[in-house]
């Protein structure tokens, strides 16, 4: 990481409301200069870019970046510890990854990061608002969205390489054909009647 005198991480969660497998969060640090430089290679908030769009710009966003990182919380933990815990967790062990803690991070949404004990912001629809939660956003959903292809072959009745562990009807109905993995979120199942 090259030296800044004040550090702003933006953050992002992506998977909160998925029937299977982890959450996860990205934390991005970016410069002024590397902001105005990603925005204007089409960076902006990751539910309006096509999924070409966000994994070309993974590469320009780490290229980019002062730090990036990637956290994540497993399904176990999600049944554990709750959905809102454990996509804190997520946020922190990527935020923990930087060799040293930023001054401030940014949050989207309206809920703080309890578990982060240093100053932080909530922006509501944050990904239009600062540029490096977008990033942390477009970091997080693709590397999520990748592991889901990774897992789709071997968990393949679920069509997870179309539904990214969503609780698309296909999902839904195949799960009460087959039952759940060890990657479902049994919480989540047990209010849809499924587990």
């Amino acid at each position: 990481m090259k030296p800044n005198k004040y550090l702003i991480a933006g953050v992002d969660e992506v998977g909160k409301g998925c029937l299977f497998g982890p959450v996860f969060a990205g934390a991005v640090i970016l410069s002024k200069e590397n902001e105005i430089n990603l925005l204007s290679l089409g960076l902006r908030d990751s539910k309006k870019l096509t999924h070409r769009k966000r994994r070309n710009l993974v590469p320009l966003i780490k290229k980019n970046s002062l730090a990036w990182a990637i956290g994540q919380a497993s399904a176990r933990e999600i049944d554990s510890i709750g959905i809102r815990e454990a996509t804190e967790k997520a946020i922190v062990r990527a935020l923990e990854k930087f060799p040293s803690p930023p001054e401030l991070i940014l949050v989207d949404g309206v809920l703080p990061i309890r578990l982060w004990p240093g100053e932080q912001k909530t922006q509501v629809r944050g990904e239009s608002h600062f540029a490096s939660i977008a990033a942390a956003s477009v970091l997080a959903k693709e590397t999520r969205d990748e592991l889901m292809k990774r897992l789709a072959s071997k968990y393949s009745f679920y069509e997870l390489e179309k539904n990214k562990g969503y609780g698309t009807e296909i999902h839904r109905k195949n799960l009460t054909k087959a039952g759940s993995t060890k990657l479902h979120r049994k919480t989540f199942l047990s209010r849809l009647d499924i587990y």
